[in-house]
């Protein structure tokens, strides 16, 4: 079995084709017969896992086993106190609650890439950085929940998923998972257990 997690750039799919020509995992990856495990935005980067372990795949994108992944969000403006509970107690998008979420406002800016193309700042508005955790898996649910508390989403990087961490891989980069991290990995979903492996260290 094959295990990869890459650092996706921004404004690439999710995906190993595309009729309209954007960028697609296919280059990048140069890893025949793996799929993605979930998904990530078009317009967000940051860590993806592929795998032709299909058993595995299946359990880690089912609801029940609730496999936690870190968001690191550029928000418009700095949030409140007030905001940021909103956001772990759960948003309202289209009706439905967000789930609980561990959010905590980043001290300071994590220390990553340049995007590919700049961020558009406005003039007197302040930015910061906050950390999201969530397992659920809506559409687009990190933008519209930090819309929803008031700041929205100017970037979006997830640094890691469950035991994963990006660590030292830069955009476009991929490597294998080690024995440790495929056990790890398969351990989340091995009894339902909500455990996060994440580290400490946030810098990369």
């Amino acid at each position: 079995m094959t295990y990869i997690i890459l650092n996706k750039p921004y404004e690439v799919l999710t995906q190993f084709t595309d009729e309209t020509g954007r960028a697609t995992l296919k280059d990048y990856v140069k890893v025949p017969n793996i799929y993605p495990v979930g998904r990530l935005d078009y317009d967000s980067e940051g860590l993806v896992l592929l795998t032709d372990d299909k058993a595995l795949q299946h359990r880690l994108s089912d609801p029940k086993f609730k496999i936690e992944k870190t968001y690191w969000v550029q928000v418009d403006g700095i949030p409140t106190d007030e905001a940021l509970e909103e956001l772990r107690r759960g948003v309202y998008i289209k009706n439905i609650k967000t789930a609980p979420a561990k959010v905590r406002l980043l001290p300071e800016e994590p220390q990553v890439w340049e995007r590919s193309k700049p961020i558009r700042f406005r003039k007197n508005i302040p930015v910061s950085w906050v950390e999201i955790k969530i397992s659920q898996g809506m559409n687009r649910q990190v933008r519209r929940m930090t819309a929803a508390a008031g700041y929205p989403t100017l970037r979006l990087i997830r640094p890691a998923i469950g035991p994963l961490t990006l660590a030292a891989l830069q955009p476009g980069e991929y490597r294998e998972l080690t024995p440790d991290e495929v056990a790890k990995l398969k351990g989340l979903t091995a009894g339902g257990t909500n455990r996060s492996f994440v580290g400490k260290k946030r810098r990369f």
